[in-house]
């Protein structure tokens, strides 16, 4: 990864007489562009085409090393001609520090290069450019974009619109200009309007045969969700409000969504028996390795489904959680251990001590136990909690209701237990203020009743802290597996990979209703919609005095 087009990269050197003829064969690099001095050192470096094969190597670069002319045009030109270039990855802007620019692998294969130019094998493209999540102010490549470019350069795959392979001589037809754009599309296609489709009305048939990938799965579910308007067109045969409850409620859809349901158990039971088996001394890096291929290789090929997307979900709870998990096993073993969670004070009279927050157990995180040991006891103070918000609801209600200047809070400065007691007292024996102290009294018994349930929680949550601390050392090694590995583990990635389903159901069901709305009223309807609505304006300014026409 060499630094972007360096500028002093002759420094110390004489390129047209370098001692290791760097540049003899292929032309000296632009003073200012140092992009090709690396990428030729690189070439120079490498072993021939002897016994033991040719070397290989990949060098990052910008992209204007694929397209810039001048000498760089020919340094490009006799290294195709050579057939060093094995291929091109192609990555997304803002993806390194220090630059905004995009870049690219360039991969050099010396060991292939006769047998790629005589069966004219190309050059192997890959625009990458498209695949990345925002991480701060850059653009970061996540496991699902590195194992898909691995994955499809690997096995040489050709994918519409992300890979190519490139003859050579569609390169020299182009003059060797590399530019990605010239041989992938990557682009999405344009969601075109149908002029004839506003006017007459009908949804394109050809935007209903876009979504070919449902119709495959699910056949039926075309014909319950359209019916024929004129050829070429057809109209929604449900209610826009019914699109999702049509979608969820096929027998088609449903039966799909049971099959993914069938298909994650049978990855989730060996994948269980791996996890379970987990000991001291494993080694985590394998551990996913391992998990993750097989999920990957598990949803390859499903319909609908993105199999990266899934192995994404997996990657990133390995990320968030399993990988510290798995190393804790790897060792301790299977120990839910408990720890005191210390803090030290930073600022104030007491800098620098020591302040005990409370316990916490990393393997088996106490709400974990709590719901698989002691749900009754967390459904309880879930039920003094939810009184709680009800009482605090009431009161906040009352407090705007009567908070007005005329209300019976409107003369307090703030509306506290002191305030209004001393305000009830105040007024107590007026014959005129008896609504409002009636008021002042009912905030006081809403105000008693948030006391006394606040103090019922606070002491149901500490008695339940203590059995639950007290159950952590009576574990079983068995009952430990099982709650990490059911009630942790799987439990997320299986309502992440669920989620994935969630995300298929939800495209088309948002594309739909999009298609429906934007030819649901044509234009000459529209037109008449709006001449009803101006003629109702002038009748209404007629009847307030008002008329031009």
């Amino acid at each position: 990864n060499p630094p972007f087009s360096d500028k002093r990269w002759s420094t110390g050197i004489d390129p047209a007489n370098d001692r290791f003829e760097r540049f003899k064969a292929f032309g000296v690099p632009p003073a200012k562009q140092g992009d090709y001095a690396y990428l030729l050192h690189i070439v120079r470096s490498l072993k021939g085409t002897g016994l033991n094969g040719g070397g290989k190597a990949a060098c990052i670069l910008p992209h204007g090393v694929l397209f810039r002319g001048n000498v760089e045009a020919e340094i490009r030109r006799n290294l195709v001609r050579r057939g060093y270039i094995e291929g091109i990855i192609g990555l997304p802007a803002n993806l390194f520090y220090g630059t905004g620019i995009p870049a690219c692998i360039v991969v050099i294969d010396k060991a292939g290069a006769q047998a790629r130019l005589q069966a004219d094998g190309g050059i192997f493209l890959i625009d990458a450019s498209g695949g990345f999540i925002k991480d701060g102010p850059k653009n970061r490549l996540r496991s699902r974009d590195i194992h898909k470019i691995v994955d499809v350069f690997n096995k040489q795959l050709v994918v519409p619109g992300f890979s190519s392979r490139v003859p050579f001589d569609k390169i020299e037809k182009n003059e060797f200009n590399l530019n990605l754009p010239r041989y992938i599309d990557s682009q999405t296609p344009e969601d075109l309007q149908d002029i004839a489709g506003h006017l007459q009305g009908g949804i394109p048939r050809a935007d209903i045969d876009a979504l070919a990938s449902y119709w495959e799965v699910c056949p039926q579910l075309r014909h319950a969700l359209f019916k024929e308007n004129r050829p070429g067109y057809v109209d929604l045969a449900v209610e826009t409000s019914a699109i999702k409850s049509t979608i969820y409620g096929h027998p088609e859809f449903a039966s799909f969504i049971k099959d993914m349901n069938a298909h994650f158990a049978a990855w989730r039971e060996p994948a269980r028996e791996k996890l379970e088996a987990l000991e001291a001394g494993c080694r985590p890096k394998e551990v996913i390795a391992e998990l993750s291929e097989d999920l990957l290789a598990h949803y390859t090929g499903k319909p609908l489904i993105d199999p990266y997307g899934v192995y994404q979900h997996l990657m990133d709870y390995w990320a968030e959680t399993l990988q510290d998990d798995c190393y804790l096993i790897a060792a301790e073993g299977w120990r839910a251990e408990t720890y005191r969670v210390v803090e030290i004070i930073k600022a104030g009279k007491k800098k620098g001590q020591e302040k005990d927050k409370g316990w916490a157990c990393d393997l088996i995180p106490k709400a974990l136990l709590v719901e698989h040991t002691f749900a009754e006891e967390q459904a309880a103070i879930d039920q003094l909690a939810a009184e709680l918000e009800s009482a605090t609801t009431r009161r906040t209600e009352m407090e705007e209701e009567h908070g007005g200047e005329d209300g019976a809070f409107g003369e307090l400065d703030k509306v506290n237990k002191a305030n209004v007691t001393a305000q009830l007292r105040e007024i107590k024996g007026d014959e005129d203020a008896k609504d409002e102290a009636t008021v002042l009294s009912g905030w006081l018994e809403l105000n008693k009743e948030e006391t006394a349930l606040k103090k019922r929680i606070k002491e149901a949550e500490a008695a339940l802290d203590v059995q639950v601390y007290a159950q952590y050392p009576k574990l079983a090694e068995s009952e430990i597996k099982t709650l990490v590995v059911d009630g942790k583990w799987l439990a997320v990635i299986d309502a992440a990979i669920h989620g994935e389903m969630d995300r298929v159901s939800r495209q088309l069901t948002q594309r739909v209703k999009e298609l429906a709305e934007r030819y649901e009223t044509p234009l000459p309807l529209m037109v008449d919609r709006v001449g009803e609505l101006e003629e109702k304006v002038y009748h209404h300014l007629e009847r307030m005095g008002f008329s031009w026409k």
